[in-house]
């Protein structure tokens, strides 16, 4: 794999610039950090690309092992680093709107801890969405403290916690304590 920016032929610079299929499709970093093109809707990109990790997360689940559903997570984590790094080296931009790999990735996490069940997946949605878009502290902390494609993939990862930590305190304390 190459470690340099994909060349995006067009100046980033001017900040008129959007990506398109052509470029998603010209380098594989491209492909990987737009999901395959989810992160160009034009409307909440980073909502599709959440909404991207259910099929992926629905064939996956039944395919594999829980070790090996963890480690894929790894790797695809890993490799998000490199292809949002270089991604957003090649677009100018280190956190490009359209780089959705961040929220595939992670909310893929939240889903293998949420009960398979539709209403805690779509609280797990809601609450995960809340995180990465409000991105309290200590989120917003390590989205401008990390840089390049770690800090891309990290600050995503966070709000899967705090997601999964939210999950986990109303099915402790709400539905254990026989509240609702």
């Amino acid at each position: 794999m190459t470690t340099l920016p994909p060349d995006t032929n067009e100046s980033s610079q001017s900040g008129t610039f959007k990506p398109n299929w052509g470029l998603i499709y010209s380098h594989p970093a491209y492909i990987i950090a737009f999901t395959g093109g989810v992160g160009l809707s034009p409307v909440a990109p980073g909502t599709m690309g959440t909404l991207a990790a259910f099929p992926l997360f629905w064939f996956l689940h039944d395919q594999l092992r829980p070790i090996e559903f963890l480690l894929l997570i790894d790797l695809m984590f890993i490799i998000g680093i490199w292809a949002c790094g270089l991604s957003g080296k090649g677009l100018g931009n280190t956190d490009h709107g359209g780089m959705v790999w961040d929220e595939t990735v992670a909310f893929l996490l939240v889903l293998y801890f949420t009960p398979n069940d539709w209403v805690w997946q779509l609280a797990a949605f809601a609450l995960f969405r809340l995180f990465d878009i409000a991105k309290p502290q200590p989120i917003r902390h390590y989205e401008q403290r990390f840089k390049s494609g770690f800090g891309v993939m990290f600050d995503d990862m966070v709000a899967a916690f705090f997601t999964l930590l939210c999950l986990a305190a109303w099915r402790s304390w709400v539905l254990m304590e026989g509240y609702v």
